[in-house]
């Protein structure tokens, strides 16, 4: 039977660095007031600021919210990963599980379309968040990082053989059916993992690789304080081909 989006129960990790500055807890408290099938689970990945602090208030404020706290920074990748690994058994109470940023440039509004898309189509099993400036959205991105990042995304689709145009949103919802054998494994790379968890959805379900939808947003503005530098960016090929080599044989099947 076809679940409505209020009936879809999702679970959002939130992975917080030194985020004292720009974590907007009232909007999650208002989100969290109007969409109670929506449960947070935030994790501290080792800040050095009043983050812990503000989170676990935070949680205090919020029905089905949680807080885990890391004793050192691990990156993003493996902040999330340790919060799925922890939740064992326990992701058969969610329909989808994924991952927003802290900074919220992904407004928490736009799960509910992603839970449409679900709903429309209940063959999705991984919706992804799309950057597409287009008539009628308001993406809000520096050029230099908006063209860099047309340029990376061509990169990928070429080397993993995907039409991806936007693999490094961080906004993700995926089936709690898949999401503990996508993390059981250490990824490969600290920032593009995101490339590395597309590329594991079609080994790991080669029936369903047509099941994920990059979802254009409507809304997606650039929040200052951002932890990827222009390094990041320069190291990125580095890091993509270090994915390419440990899946390469996979590649040329997918």
């Amino acid at each position: 039977m076809k679940k409505s989006i209020i009936d879809i129960k999702v679970l959002l990790i939130i992975p917080c660095y030194n985020e004292e500055l720009r974590l907007k807890t009232e909007l999650f408290i208002q989100f969290k007031k109007n969409n109670p099938n929506i449960h947070f689970l935030f994790v501290d990945d080792g800040s050095h600021d009043t983050t812990p602090d503000i989170l676990k208030d935070l949680c205090t404020k919020m029905q089905h919210s949680n807080f885990l706290r890391l004793d050192n920074n691990i990156g993003k990748a493996e902040a999330i990963r340790t919060c799925i690994l922890g939740l064992k058994n326990d992701t058969k109470n969610y329909d989808f599980i994924g991952y927003f940023d802290a900074d919220l440039s992904t407004p928490l509004e736009e799960v509910n379309d992603f839970l449409r898309v679900i709903e429309k189509n209940p063959t999705t099993l991984f919706v992804m968040g799309s950057r597409i400036s287009r008539l009628g959205s308001n993406i809000i991105r520096k050029k230099r990082r908006h063209y860099l990042g047309r340029v990376f995304a061509t990169v990928v689709s070429i080397t993993i053989k995907e039409k991806i145009y936007d693999s490094q949103c961080g906004a993700k919802l995926i089936k709690s059916l898949y999401i503990q054998k996508l993390f059981e494994d250490k990824f490969t790379s600290k920032w593009l993992f995101d490339v590395e968890l597309i590329i594991r959805w079609n080994i790991y379900n080669p029936n369903t690789n047509k099941s994920i939808y990059e979802h254009p947003l409507k809304k997606w503005s650039e929040v200052s304080g951002s932890k990827l530098k222009i390094k990041d960016f320069l190291s990125a090929p580095f890091e993509l081909l270090s994915i390419w080599i440990k899946y390469r044989k996979h590649l040329r099947t997918i």
